[in-house]
């Protein structure tokens, strides 16, 4: 049986946890290619962090979907997911400048936040969406730490101003959850929806 899955993501992350599991991930990109499929990920108003990466994930995997009737390609599994940070019930998003990332590190120093990512997988004309939410504590961070960090350039283009399997992981005291999760796809999350699906994974 095959094991090639479409990913709606151009994520080296999410790349390696699919192919971390045995699977073949094939990008399927959204943004650049014909026909476009964008999604607006902008939060609606009052829009709780669950909710909201519930719903990008399932407006992505439904892009990949449309995107991959539009372009007549192999009918194979959809994998697409949606990482958000929260805390004081905020959603922090990807930063857009150096003082915006440098914020997000400073309200994250000595305290716990929430890391949510939400997967869908659509195959064989059904969809499954899951959320997985982790908590990650990070230590005390010294301004030394927080402007090194952010001159990596390392927090741009992440959910949250940050990654776990980067530099970050020397900020991180301790994690409850799933480390998968924290990167950007669940996978236990990810097998169990593929199964549901009739699409074995082992």
């Amino acid at each position: 049986m095959s094991k090639s899955v479409y990913l709606a993501s151009q994520s080296p992350r999410r790349l390696e946890l699919l192919r971390q599991i045995g699977l073949t991930p094939v990008v399927l990109p959204l943004r650049h290619a014909q026909p476009r499929a964008d999604v607006d990920e902008t939060p609606l108003a009052g829009e709780r962090a669950p909710e909201y990466v519930r719903r990008l994930a399932g407006m992505k995997v439904e892009a990949g979907m449309r995107a991959l009737v539009g372009r007549r390609l192999p009918a194979m599994p959809v994998i697409a997911a949606d990482t958000t940070v929260t805390l004081d019930g905020l959603i922090l998003g990807k930063p857009e400048s150096d003082a915006e990332a440098a914020d997000m590190l400073r309200r994250y120093s000595g305290r716990t936040h929430s890391v949510l990512t939400a997967v869908g997988v659509a195959y064989l004309d059904h969809v499954g969406i899951a959320v997985s939410e982790s908590e990650v504590t990070f230590k005390a961070l010294s301004e030394a730490e927080i402007a090194a960090y952010v001159a990596s350039r390392e927090p741009y283009d992440k959910a949250g101003g940050y990654g776990i399997q980067g530099r970050a992981a020397l900020f991180v005291a301790h994690i409850s959850g799933s480390y998968s999760g924290i990167m950007g796809l669940p996978v236990h999350e990810t097998g169990e929806l593929l199964r549901s699906l009739a699409f074995e994974v082992l």
